[in-house]
């Protein structure tokens, strides 16, 4: 039996007295992926991003292990319901225009302790201040730091459209104006780079591709980190007292946190390990969290469906933004129907073998995205259900 053999039939047995459509959370791979993570990151404390994980017991059970310390978040509400849970370092990784959220945070002072904004532009400490009502806070803020990588003069841009701080001058002048505003503290520094830390460099049957992917990002790295430390430097003559200079990815973890100026790294995607992180040459993690949907009709030979499945990732629309069928091996999508909204037809020899009722199991391209489908996620220890956990859906939270 092979290891994803036994891997299905451990989840099959685990869960044979539940209902699919499931979702489940592999204990054992989540906590090796977490400390996968803290081996690579050397030292440095790893924050864990809330949007790839999107469940609030798992957060907790990432921050137990050591090496592991504060929460990356993606809205500001979610950011405030995080701290009122007693979750006291959450860094907001996107800035927001929440104006009620706003007024929330200048108006209690354990939030505003604990909470973490993110700015680019004079004009979100505006709106910020348009927005506090009578609350007098000061608010805690962090600069993002444009990580793409400029070719050709900045006629070819690869990485993310994110801040628009790019140099140490912007940056500092920024900083100088968050200096002399009441009200507001720079605390911290945050750049992402998701073009290393976020694309696979050894994509199956593509090694041209591949090849310079690693290129493309030998080469950010060695301009970021130059950029990154001039940037530090540039901020910290005018905060000294900066806090934290953020960091990096699951794909980049050990890259990044190897740069002396960065104090920390970020990761999220790593402990459950969809299936867009398979394509690394610098780390294998251990598929953590995994869908199941029962097969419904056996169309013909060589073909069964599955109710639902059509659980498309973000991003730029393409089949890597698809589920993966994963167990049993060998299954693949019908190309002219995909992953389809309510069935979903699987093609392929296993599929013989499989009958009415029978699970497939999916791995999602990204991570927390499959936690906006279920209500809870069931945790999986050897071949027993030890739990179940709500995910932000099953506790009515939906941010986004």
């Amino acid at each position: 039996m092979t290891p994803r053999a036994a891997d299905r039939a451990r989840y099959d047995q685990a869960t044979a007295h539940l209902e699919a459509p499931l979702a489940i959370v592999d204990l054992e791979a989540f906590d090796a992926n977490a400390e996968d993570l803290v081996r690579r990151a050397g030292g440095k404390p790893v924050r864990v991003a809330s949007k790839s994980v999107r469940c609030r017991a798992l957060l907790e059970r990432a921050l137990a292990h050591d090496g592991f310390a504060g929460i990356m978040s993606f809205t500001l509400e979610e950011s405030l319901w995080l701290a009122r849970a007693g979750f006291d370092d959450v860094l907001l990784a996107y800035p927001s225009a929440d104006r009620a959220g706003f007024a929330e945070l200048a108006a209690d002072p354990k939030l505003a302790a604990a909470v973490t904004v993110m700015v680019d532009d004079p004009a979100q400490l505006d709106l910020i201040d348009r927005s506090r009502g009578r609350g007098r806070e000061e608010i805690r803020l962090c600069l993002e730091l444009d990580t793409a990588l400029w070719l050709l003069g900045g006629r070819v841009r690869i990485g993310a459209r994110r801040s628009p701080l790019r140099e140490p001058a912007q940056l500092a002048e920024l900083a100088r104006s968050i200096a002399r505003r009441p009200g507001f503290r720079l605390v911290g520094l945050m750049a992402y780079e998701g073009h290393v830390a976020g694309v696979g460099d050894s994509v199956a049957g593509r090694p041209l591709r591949s090849r310079a992917v690693r290129l493309m990002q030998r080469a950010a790295r060695r301009e970021l980190a130059a950029r990154r430390a001039a940037v530090v430097q540039a901020v910290r003559a005018v905060t000294p007292g900066l806090e934290f200079v953020n960091g990096g990815g699951t794909g980049s973890v050990q890259h990044t946190a190897a740069e002396n100026v960065v104090t920390e790294v970020a990761a999220g995607s790593g402990l459950y390990m969809p299936r867009l992180f398979d394509n690394y040459t610098s780390f294998t993690g251990r598929p953590a969290a995994l869908f199941a949907q029962p097969v419904v009709r056996r169309p013909g030979v060589g073909a069964v469906t599955v109710l639902g499945g059509g659980y498309p990732a973000s991003g730029a629309p393409g089949a890597d933004r698809l589920p993966v069928p994963y167990l049993p091996e060998g299954l693949r999508y019908d190309p002219q129907e995909g992953a389809g909204e309510v069935q979903t037809p699987l093609l392929g020899a296993p599929a013989d073998d499989l009958l009415i009722g029978d699970r497939v199991w999916f791995r999602h391209a990204k991570a927390g995205e499959l936690c906006e489908r279920f209500d809870a996620v069931h945790l999986v220890e050897g071949e027993r259900v030890v739990g179940a956990a709500p995910t932000y859906r099953g506790e009515g939270r939906t941010f986004l």
